[in-house]
């Protein structure tokens, strides 16, 4: 058995090799753009902490600019902070930039890149994007779900009302969570769980779990040869673990869709819609149950926390702001006539409504740094020559606080979009929520769809007041750390029936 001095006098080797690469690279590339100096080996890593990254990364970015470069142990990286430089690399160079890396947590949540998110740029994500615009989150699908959400819309009001009956105070946090949660599962997979059930907990944790797994820094994705610092630390057994759960709760979901005397319902759900795909072998690519469930997964994480997160963060700037709760209420109630509830085709005629959600997004993406992308070639941009390879991180948060662009920045002011086209779904780089380029959100259409009915029926039906001894300056703007911008202390207020 070797000795600790042995082991390490055969580690020297290598390590000092790396390190001469690394840095022989470094400076033959001097057209790098600028960045904060990093350590041998581990390069700028010892720098960051993944629960508040899009928070460091901007103020990197006041000091290096637009765009910097990182060393994250052994693999480049740079970070995007400016629409203009975010518009040459996801327009200009989009196939460029249209990588993803082979990042632990998310290679084996997602059965190793068969999902949309994190598989590689090719034919292969061609085919599954495919899949998903056109048979899972096409107008028409989230059309067909309307009966779903509309359905679940009514039963947050209603839970909502009974509070206000008895001047209980709402939790906005966990009212909106319960809500999407019963939305998605519905959707997904046809399963409506209770408020305060088992399998709704069992379902909670899943998500909330696997959302923390997506973004870990694991030392291995950037170290290889330190990887060993994942077992000792305990988050590889806890990978494991949340991948076991991950998939035995996808694979009962699945035989219960393939069991031939279950009870169908007239609402065909998206684990149907793929299994009929299957059936059906109409795609170059022979569909598996692990397609399926990687498919799943995406879906589970991507439409639950987001939409939440963000309606709460809507309702918290309106309270913040009474002018505004002011003046969107009576735009709503005078456009949209006395009804008990909104529909999608009522919301269309509220522009100060729609500035309201632009706003929103724009001070709160629900995901502030975009999911991290790898060029696939050599390029230039804004100058610089960037490798193939390379980590890219589009900081979307500092893109729409970015005080070059938009005048007070850090004020929630609506009126800013009453008169401007900017939009937010990837063609004004100024607004980038949903990401742009062939590797932006699939499921925004559905996403916005649920957000406007949840928010739009919350100011129609209600009237909402701070609690007794609290003032509006009390209110707090602090995030959870997590892949979702998550406000952290829940927005507890009363709510009052207009009707």
């Amino acid at each position: 058995m070797w000795s600790p001095i042995v082991l390490l006098l055969c580690l020297i080797p290598p390590v000092f090799l790396l390190f001469f690469f690394q840095y022989r690279r470094t400076f033959k590339n001097s057209n790098l753009p600028p960045g904060p100096r990093g350590l041998p080996i581990i390069g700028n890593l010892h720098q960051l902490d993944s629960s508040n990254l899009h928070l460091q990364l901007w103020k990197l970015s006041k000091k290096y600019g637009p765009i910097f470069s990182l060393q994250l142990g052994l693999r480049p990286a740079i970070v995007i902070s400016s629409s203009k430089v975010a518009k040459e690399a996801l327009k200009t160079h989009d196939v460029e930039f249209s990588g993803r890396p082979k990042l632990l947590g998310q290679q084996k949540l997602s059965y190793n890149g068969k999902d949309i998110s994190f598989s590689p740029n090719g034919s292969y994500w061609r085919e599954m994007r495919k899949l998903c615009v056109v048979h899972v989150l096409s107008s028409r699908r989230v059309t067909s779900f309307s009966s779903i959400i509309n359905c679940e819309v009514k039963q947050m009001i209603k839970k909502i009302s009974r509070h206000a009956s008895s001047l209980k105070v709402t939790n906005l946090n966990e009212v909106l969570i319960s809500l999407t949660c019963a939305i998605i599962c519905r959707i997904a997979f046809g399963r409506r769980y209770e408020d305060e059930g088992t399998e709704r907990s069992r379902f909670q944790e899943l998500l909330n779990e696997c959302e923390a797994m997506l973004s870990i820094f694991f030392v291995s994705d950037y170290v290889p040869f330190l990887g060993w610092i994942d077992k000792l630390s305990g988050l590889q057994a806890r990978l494991e673990k949340s991948f076991k759960e991950l998939d035995k709760f996808s694979q009962e979901v699945i035989e219960e869709h393939m069991d031939p005397n279950r009870r169908t319902s007239k609402e065909e759900d998206i684990i149907d819609v793929l299994l009929q795909l299957k059936k059906q072998r109409s795609f170059s690519t022979d569909l598996t149950i692990d397609h399926i469930k990687a498919v799943f997964m995406d879906l589970l994480i991507a439409a639950t926390d987001p939409t939440a997160a963000t309606t709460v963060w809507a309702m918290t700037e309106l309270v913040r702001h009474p002018r505004v709760m002011k003046k969107v209420q009576e735009e709503i109630r005078n456009l949209g006539g006395k009804k008990d509830f909104l529909e999608e085709n009522d919301i269309q005629k509220f522009p100060y409504f729609k500035a309201v959600i632009k706003e929103t997004l724009r001070l709160y993406p629900p995901v502030p740094l975009l999911l991290p992308k790898e060029t696939n070639e050599n390029c230039i941009i804004d100058g610089y020559e960037i490798a193939a390879k390379t980590l890219v991180y589009v900081n979307a948060l500092a893109i729409q606080r970015d005080p070059e662009i938009w005048e007070d920045p850090e004020e929630f002011l609506p009126e800013r979009f009453l008169y401007s086209t900017i939009d937010f779904r990837g063609q004004d780089f100024e607004l980038i929520p949903f990401g742009a380029g062939r590797r932006s959100c699939p499921g925004m259409l559905m996403a916005t769809a649920s957000l406007d009915l949840i928010l739009a029926n919350l100011l129609y039906l209600f009237d909402w007041e701070l609690p007794a001894g609290m003032k509006k300056e009390d209110i707090d703007t602090e995030v959870l750390p997590g892949l979702v911008q998550y406000k952290k202390n829940p927005l507890c207020i009363l709510a009052k029936c207009h009707m």
